[in-house]
């Protein structure tokens, strides 16, 4: 026979139980983005605003030289990746592209460790002065933090998005480190989504204002 819990068990449970409504899931949400925080490389926090400018600056200067924007998640992370390069494709006017493409990150995990299969990649793409964003709900991920300091040894710039501990590993690896205070993936990842497109759109608000001057 199966024991069902009884109604104070039940009321217990229902207390722990998050409140998952539309509206109150939303306020949650605005509530994170509102509280993101943004630290440089030695750790020293940046007002966003001021560190979201200085990202369009460098991603200016990236589509200028014609460098290369490399994005790297996994999971939900790596569909973020793939929807942001759409959008710095297609609106920003980057030469953006994610490094998951099954047949070569299988090969690289296989071969190298999927631990190594990014920077393996990196290694032989990257160039001075590219850019990598790299996207991690947790910030532990191995292979992002190895491809990170990849692309930092070859010279070049890196953003990371993460969330969970404030302390996570990935936060210390970038020029700019966006964090996101939540423990949930989902209000991570749809976070780091927002950030990220609403990179895209400022710049393609630019170049729309720039293809009308006379």
């Amino acid at each position: 026979m199966v024991s069902l819990p009884g109604r104070e068990n039940m009321l217990a449970i229902k207390a722990d139980t998050p409140n998952i409504a539309l509206n109150a899931r939303s306020s949650e949400m605005h509530a994170i983005i509102s509280s993101t925080q943004v630290t440089d490389a030695s750790g020293k926090h940046i007002d966003t605003e001021a560190a979201i400018v200085q990202v369009l600056s460098l991603l200016r200067d990236l589509r200028t030289r014609g460098g290369s924007l490399y994005l790297v998640g996994n999971g939900g992370s790596a569909a973020v990746a793939s929807h942001s390069v759409t959008d710095f494709v297609n609106v920003a006017g980057l030469r953006a592209m994610t490094l998951h493409e099954s047949s070569l990150i299988t090969c690289m995990a296989n071969d190298y460790g999927y631990e190594n299969a990014f920077a393996r990649i990196l290694s032989t793409l990257a160039r001075p002065k590219d850019m990598l964003i790299g996207i991690s709900s947790s910030g532990n991920s191995q292979n992002i933090r190895n491809a990170a300091s990849k692309i930092r040894e070859l010279g070049g710039s890196v953003v990371t998005l993460s969330g969970f501990a404030s302390d996570n590993p990935l936060r210390k690896l970038g020029d700019f480190n966006v964090w996101l205070g939540s423990r949930d993936y989902g209000m991570v990842e749809i976070g780091h989504q927002f950030v990220l497109h609403n990179i895209a759109d400022r710049l393609r608000l630019e170049k729309e204002l720039n293809d009308v001057k006379p």
